[in-house]
């Protein structure tokens, strides 16, 4: 019965996010009626008897705010700060310098589909630094879109490369990368480098090919005439358009965590949170080079702490909602119901694997959000792989990704949504165009996946 009553609750909370409820105070609303039905039926408890205020009414009301409390203070002040570098960096427009640098060597390749496979490829580079889909997508779609449509590629295929980018949600600062590390144990960078550097290499083989022989075949099919043009990409506006070595600003702070860990130098540290701030100092140094004013320069740093707001109203409280959702479950004995049911089955550690994939996948694809549904999930991933006696690593690694892939496939996801716009054409046509790839980034995920729990 339990289980029943959670997936209804859970499919209720899905519902309501499918229809643009906010997903933050939804995921904690179903965390709360989970945790007081778990409760009031006698399925489990929702603290400790230590931890506990004495009163049920106000438990729920305690775990948010340890939570809250735990979150805010160490991952929550890491997205906080690379959420507002980021949003400094496309104020200042060096994002956009970044992206006008990185496409000019695409410029001198003469064959459409190859450079619209290169383009995506430069997409997931770039999105190391720009850890936003939704905005990296919106700095391509002025600058390598113009592109691809004058080499001949139909807009649908241009669209589905320019959408895709960031299908990998990959860089050591995302915030996805962040939790994921954080929960498994591990150093971001050594998460990073040994776990999914070599799953994303692999995919540029694979969904670069895919790309290239995918969208060909398609614009044919739909009687696309490649029809090489001269056209001028407008990209930027001439009032915000930056000097070209800001393109190097943006990528200090990566430099900086790559430079300083066990990668490299390991006698200095220098965490996120540093790495932010010191690229911070040198872009305020070099606006007030470029602009001689200080008061204009100090109105420009308020972007940054503009955006720290912004990352703790609409990220951090959202992973502090998943987790409340995700001790609903665990409340409601849900996780032990499942490995149990899965024990019985006969259900191996990989099987469980493929089953958590499955459901954030379509949580993904329903929610049209990467964040929400993993975040739901990722809290009671511990719990999981200790009962089925593998790394956590192994199960957070394949759902994050899986996450950032399916999200890809929605067509109410904004990157989907805002490149459609943009283009002038339908997200749901667009999804079509971009589910062969996806499929293809799927399976090099889960593969991999297998290939480390095997090695290991």
């Amino acid at each position: 019965m339990a289980l029943v009553i959670s997936f209804l609750v859970t499919f209720w909370v899905a519902y309501l996010i499918y229809k643009r409820y906010r997903p933050h105070v939804v995921l904690v609303i179903g965390g709360f009626l989970l945790m007081y039905i778990a409760v009031i039926c006698g399925y489990g408890t929702i603290l400790e008897p230590k931890a506990s205020t004495g009163a049920i009414l106000f438990d729920t009301f305690e775990f948010m705010r340890q939570t809250l409390s735990s979150r805010a203070a160490s991952l929550g002040l890491n997205i906080m700060c690379v959420g507002a570098f980021a949003r400094y960096m496309d104020s200042i427009g060096a994002s956009r310098s970044l992206v006008r640098l990185a496409i000019r060597p695409l410029l001198k390749l003469k064959s459409p589909y190859l450079v619209l496979s290169l383009s995506w490829i430069l997409g997931m580079c770039i999105g190391l630094c720009i850890n936003s889909a939704s905005g990296l997508a919106l700095l391509l779609m002025v600058t390598i879109f113009p592109i691809l449509i004058g080499l001949g590629v139909s807009r649908l295929a241009a669209t589905a490369a320019v959408a895709s980018t960031l299908c990998f949600d990959w860089s050591p600062s995302d915030v996805g990368t962040i939790l994921s590390a954080e929960t498994a144990g591990l150093d971001p960078v050594i998460y990073w480098t040994d776990y999914q550097v070599p799953i994303v290499l692999v995919a540029f083989v694979v969904v670069g090919v895919l790309f290239y022989f995918s969208q060909k075949i398609l614009d044919e099919r739909d009687g696309h005439v490649v029809k090489p043009m001269e056209v001028k990409a407008v990209v930027d506006d001439k009032e915000q358009k930056a000097p070209a070595f800001y393109a190097i600003l943006p990528v200090i702070p990566l430099a900086l965590i790559l430079s300083f860990s066990s990668l490299w130098i390991t006698w200095i540290k220098v965490n996120i949170i540093n790495a932010m701030f010191i690229g911070l100092a040198i872009a305020m140094i070099c606006e007030m080079v470029r602009k001689r004013n200080f008061r204009v320069v100090c109105d420009g740093v308020q972007t940054f702490f503009d955006g720290m707001g912004l990352q703790m109203a609409n990220v951090v409280t959202l992973i502090v909602a998943g987790q409340v959702f995700a001790q609903g479950l665990m409340s409601m004995g849900v996780i032990n119901t499942l490995i149990t049911s899965s024990q019985q089955a006969g259900f191996s550690p990989m099987l469980m694997m493929l089953v958590m994939v499955i459901i954030i996948a379509v949580s993904s694809i329903v929610m049209g959000s990467g964040n929400a549904p993993f975040f739901a999930f990722a809290a009671m991933t511990p719990t999981v792989a200790a009962a089925s006696g593998i790394a956590p690593v192994l199960f957070l690694l394949p759902m994050h990704f899986a996450a950032s892939i399916a999200r890809t496939c929605s067509p109410i996801t904004a990157v989907i949504v805002v490149s459609a716009g943009i283009a002038e054409i339908s997200p749901f046509n667009l999804i079509k165009r971009t589910m062969i790839p996806m499929a293809g980034a799927m399976l090099v995920n889960v593969g991999m996946t297998f290939f480390y729990y095997y090695r290991g």
